[in-house]
């Protein structure tokens, strides 16, 4: 006879359990099939440039970063439920590309020194602080700068022809060929014709089968198959077919198997000038961009989930603290990359789990040897994609709704740009802020003026 105290303690104990594997499998669910897949391919105009360029400049390990950051996909898919993209910290890559100096030890120093502050941020309580408190007109002037920055860096690598192993533009890229500038047009034509602004109510029709002729109905079936295609898959596919063209002799060289997996050795050098040259100029960049702004964009296109500023600094240092040591590229999160992923159909965290999938079996199968087919990828489409996910970034600083908040914003967004410094122009954006607000008080208004009007 089974003792009822003991089903009890079963039943609480598996509870918390089942719930949580509910939530993980509702996180990794697809929306839409095709949908999923084509905003999985948002993110790679990123991605892709800053590991291809880091790579060939400083024989970082591909392989590697390709399993950890498919891993890092994969694990923030199943938690936050959204397309939350994994990318390279920026400014820490930037120094690596120009300074001959700073290698990969140095590289995986900066990455570390940036994730355990960002760890203790989090677990504090501090990030939460920080996000209820900036104001909602710098946040959106940071996404505004950083969305423009994307679109006019995307436009360089369509006209210019580039050289990633030291992050230099040369002549202007031709009109014919297979990397050509009418290929790009092309892609960026076939981009618009298929997915218009991003809103998806712009894919609705408004016939109904009562009044619509046969002719109609056609030209909806056609309207409904082409808004259906997923337009970055099959500009990828063919950025894939061309580089294989491209370089043959490439795809002869592919050795199988995963890069040897070695904990990089970090000096007590290489740990100075990792901190100074790299976590310093990052950090500002990882708090703003890579965690108020990403909350901020999550909140507005999935209101019903919690992404909240501490859980999402606490998951990029857990991940840099991890893989920095094996090698990995330092990443987090990127507001750019979340937009870009939303733009081409993803809503759910399946869409970057599955992306996880591909780049741990591409670092497990081909590991490293997969450069030399990066290396051959048409860059003009590579500018196609980042230059989406760039406007998709900017158009969602619309929603500012005074002229006082739209000046900070601008403001913000105009210094960050010019002085190429996210902190520069978080500071003028603050430093405008509080002067509007020191204006109201001669108007009766009290002290409150001075509060910040921040995040919910």
């Amino acid at each position: 006879m089974e003792n009822p105290s003991e089903n009890t303690h079963q039943i609480i104990t598996s509870g918390p359990r089942i719930n949580v594997l509910e939530k993980v499998k509702n996180n990794l669910t697809f929306r839409s099939k095709w949908s999923e897949l084509n905003g999985a391919m948002g993110d790679l105009g990123t991605y892709i440039p800053i590991v291809l360029a880091l790579t060939l400049a400083k024989n970082l390990d591909l392989g590697t970063t390709l399993i950890f950051t498919g891993i890092y996909n994969f694990v923030t898919g199943a938690i936050y439920g959204v397309p939350m993209p994994v990318q390279p910290m920026k400014s820490i890559a930037a120094v690596a590309i120009s300074d001959a100096d700073f290698n990969i030890p140095e590289v995986m120093a900066s990455g570390i020194c940036t994730a355990g502050i960002l760890l203790v941020l989090g677990l504090t309580g501090l990030m939460k602080l920080v996000y209820k408190l900036i104001p909602i007109s710098i946040v959106r002037g940071i996404q505004l700068a950083q969305g423009l920055s994307f679109a006019m860096t995307a436009v360089k690598y369509i006209r210019n022809v580039q050289n990633f192993s030291n992050s230099k533009s040369g002549g202007e890229r031709h009109w014919l060929g297979l990397d050509g500038l009418l290929l790009a047009i092309i892609c960026a034509c076939f981009i618009i014709v298929v997915n218009g602004a991003g809103d998806d109510s712009n894919n609705d029709t408004n016939y109904t089968d009562e009044n619509a002729s046969g002719t109609g109905n056609r030209g909806k079936r056609l309207r409904k198959f082409i808004h259906s295609l997923p337009s970055a898959v099959i500009i990828f596919l063919l950025g894939v077919i061309l580089a294989v063209i491209r370089g043959p002799k490439a795809v002869k060289g592919f050795k199988f198997g995963p890069s040897p997996v070695e904990v990089v050795k970090i000096s007590k050098h290489a740990w100075r000038e990792g901190f100074i040259k790299g976590t310093i100029p990052q950090l500002p960049l990882s708090i703003l961009n890579s965690v108020i702004a990403v909350c901020k964009l999550s909140t507005d296109l999935f209101p019903e989930k919690d992404v909240s500023a501490t859980s999402v600094s606490i998951t990029v240092g857990l991940m840099n603290l991890l893989g920095c040591w094996f090698g990995a590229m330092p990443c987090c999160h990127g507001a750019g990359g979340l937009a870009g992923q939303y733009k081409f159909g993803g809503r759910s965290g399946g869409c970057v789990a599955l992306l996880g999938l591909a780049k741990l079996v591409l670092g497990l199968v081909l590991g490293s040897s997969l450069v030399r087919i990066l290396d051959q990828f048409p860059v003009g489409v590579l500018g196609v994609l980042l230059l989406f996910a760039g406007i998709e970034l900017a158009i969602c600083s619309r929603d500012m709704n005074t002229k006082e908040d739209s000046f900070v914003m601008l403001i913000c967004a105009a210094v960050s740009l010019v002085g190429s410094s996210a902190a520069l122009g978080f500071l003028c954006g603050i430093i405008v802020y509080f002067l509007l607000r020191l204006r109201k008080l001669g108007d009766d208004q009290s002290l409150s003026a001075f509060c910040f009007q921040g995040n919910p």
